[in-house]
Parts: structure tokens; sequence; C-alpha cells
């Protein structure tokens, strides 16, 4: 897939500074915990969601009566969360006034959750919001698949919504001829970037640590909690290497791993953005401008696809090439679907997942999103563009664009 040249007058058009501008002052995230034995795997969404905002409030000491609206992602918790998620923001600190609303597009949905917001400054309606996810996949993922209706069980497209993601992705690798092999260097590389990015301490500005609870038994089978200071990633390993992945079993009966596809986590991330007027009237640091979100669809049965065409989409209505991007962050969902969309879009390697992606950091279904440009954003310098994208359940995929000030 080939990308037309973007000349200078376009990037140099969307570099300029318009008080009307969708700016982003902030963006962070918790580290991320691992599902089930994780440092989250005893609390609920409410309890990380509070503690988050909490600490995201005192870090931006942004004035909360601004915030007009929060937009959270969420995949796995009954009615997507918008009863508890809206009381943890009020827990947290935003005022009533300020409204709630609650998004799920699958693995897109904190970025969906931005995007929500931004359309709003853009349009007027609102001139500050919060945009982000939260997940608890220790609590929610066991009971996420639905039962339905029998009587519409027959009808293929129906069928095929329900696959499976694991499955999508075998379909991805057979149908696309992605190796073993090739999917397990990928993932070794990804474990690797994302250990050294932790070792050097990359990660530690984009983390907000918060605390949790941990409940455990004593020697005489007697509940005890203890309270603990959540502050760095739990998926990222030490020393893995293709050669030890090769050795796990597959999962779907093809050439899909535990070790190549993103690992079940829990954890919060949010985005702080203004209308361009407001932020610098108050003061606040533009840490970015949000350019542009665009979401597609694809068949349902290779969902994995996604970035594939939604990234030439956003591209092609920012008039940006995938030349004139400086850092990509796609969601590694799985790594045949991550290399498949990298390939099909001409993304160089050493622009792509740079400390890593959700193979060795996560994947909180309903953060990533967010969780993106609390990364993206450490990764990019003045005036570099950056494009973040991922596959979407269901057949879909989104992608977004925005530049460094």
């Amino acid at each position: 897939m080939q990308f037309s040249q973007t000349s200078a007058a376009q990037k140099q058009k969307l570099s300029q500074k318009n008080p009307d501008d969708v700016v982003i002052v902030a963006a962070y995230r918790t580290a991320i915990g691992k599902g089930f034995k994780g440092s989250f795997r005893n609390v609920s969404t409410e309890f990380i969601l509070t503690e988050f905002l909490k600490q995201f409030l005192k870090k931006t000491q942004v004035d909360a009566t601004l915030i007009e609206d929060v937009a959270m992602g969420n995949v796995l918790n009954q009615a997507i969360g918008a009863m508890e998620h809206r009381g943890a923001a009020l827990a947290a600190g935003i005022p009533y006034t300020s409204g709630f609303i609650a998004v799920n597009r699958f693995c897109s949905s904190g970025l969906m959750a931005i995007s929500d917001i931004a359309n709003k400054i853009a349009c007027g309606e609102i001139e500050c919001g919060i945009g982000g996810g939260i997940e608890s996949m220790s609590q929610y993922y066991k009971n996420s698949m639905p039962s339905p209706d029998d009587h519409l069980m027959e009808d293929p497209e129906i069928v095929n919504c329900l696959i499976p993601m694991g499955v999508t992705n075998e379909n991805v690798a057979e149908k696309y001829n992605i190796s073993r092999e090739t999917q397990d260097e990928f993932s070794a590389k990804s474990y690797n970037k994302a250990d050294a990015a932790r070792s050097k301490g990359l990660f530690k500005d984009e983390i907000l640590p918060i605390r949790s609870i941990i409940r455990t038994e004593d020697k005489d089978g007697k509940l005890v909690e203890k309270e603990i200071i959540v502050e760095n990633d739990e998926g990222p390993r030490t020393g893995v290497t293709a050669e030890g992945l090769s050795k796990l079993k597959p999962a779907f009966g093809g050439t899909t791993t535990a070790g190549n596809a993103s690992q079940i986590s829990d954890g919060a991330a949010a985005v702080l953005l203004m209308k361009r007027s407001l932020a610098e009237a108050k003061g606040y640091p533009i840490q970015a401008k949000y350019i542009a979100c665009s979401s597609v669809g694809v068949p349902p049965e290779i969902m994995g696809v996604g970035p594939a065409f939604a990234i030439p989409e956003v591209l092609s209505r920012t008039g940006l090439s995938v030349d004139d991007i400086d850092v990509f962050e796609i969601n590694e969902a799985f790594a045949a679907q991550c290399l498949y969309s990298a390939e099909q879009c001409n993304v160089p390697a050493e622009k792509l997942n740079l400390n890593g992606g959700a193979i060795a950091l996560g994947h909180p279904l309903g953060v990533t999103g967010a969780r993106q440009y609390a990364t993206i954003l450490r990764l990019m310098k003045p005036g570099d563009f950056g494009l973040t994208s991922m596959c979407i359940g269901t057949g879909m995929g989104a992608a977004s664009v925005l530049i460094k000030e």
C-alpha cells in the first residue's frame, strides 16, 4: 500500500496554532497490572479510577471546575461502568456539574473517549474535558462473552462477530502467511524494548503511582488486607528470546500463543484536552495538538487487519503520508495482526512501538487507546507528528494523529 508524498506546506498548515485548536494539556496512566495475579487483582474498576483521577487532578493542577465532560472507555463491566465510573469521577474531586459518558468500542474505547471529548471541543460544546479508559480484566474478563440467541446463530454475520479474537488472529496469520517464527521474533523484540525502557526509567514520567489493596490469607487461613503503592508495570520480563517463546504451546491450534499475544491486564489512563484559547488563558502547558481520528470497518473474521485500513484513512484525511509520521504506536493485540498492518502501511520498524507494546506491557482493553497517548507524547520531540492505531473486535480499526508542541 503506497501513500503520496505530502508537501511541506501541508505539514506547516497542520502545525499552525489557532485559538480554536483542540490541544492536549496532559496524558498519564497507571502502571499496568498483570491480570488475575497482579497488584490490582483484588480491587474494582471504580477503586482504580478514583485513586487514579485523584492523582491525575493533583499532578495536572487543573481547576476541576473547568472540566465540563468526562468520557471513559471500558469494555468488560456491566453497562460499561456508566454508574460506578461516574461515581469515581465525583469521588476523585471532579464536580457534579461535569458530565460523564461511558464508551465501548472494544480495544479502541480509550481512543474513542479522547475523540469524543476532542470533537465536543472542536464543535463548541465544551472547552475542557477528560478522555480515558479503565479496565479490570481480573474482575470481569471471565464472564465477558455474550450468550447469543440460538435463533440467530445461523446468520453468518452474527457468527463472525462472535469469533474469539485469538481465532481471528489465526485467520490473519494463515491468510497472509505470517509464520510462527516471525511472530515470536516480533514479540521478543517487544519484550526487550519494554524491559529496556522500564530499566532506564522511561515510563516513570507517564505513570502516576496509585494506591491498591492486596488480599491474602495468613497461615491460619484468615483473610488479610495489605495496602500497597503500584508504580511499576508488571508485564515486561527480562531476557525474553524468540527461541524461548517458540517453546510455548499454541492457544488456538495454530501459531498464536501466550507469548506472541497481548497480556490480560488491569489499569487506567486519561488525557486532559482543552480549547487552545482556554489553555493559554489559564496558563496550562500545551503538550500537543490533536489533529484527527478515523474509524473504519473490516471483515469481522480478520478483525486484526483494522490498522492497515484505519491508518491510510486518517492519513488521507489529514493530507499526510507515512513518511511524515515520526512515531507510531500500533497496538499489539497479537503479533501477526500488528506485523501485517505495519507492513501493509510501510511503517518503518525503527519508528514502531519504541518502548514495546501490548505483548510486553499488557492490554487492558478500554485503556489502551489512552495509554498510547501517555506513551507517545514522551517519545515525540517538538514538531514531531505521532500516530496511534489499533484493531477492534467485531471487525474495525481506528487511528489518530497528533503533533507535539
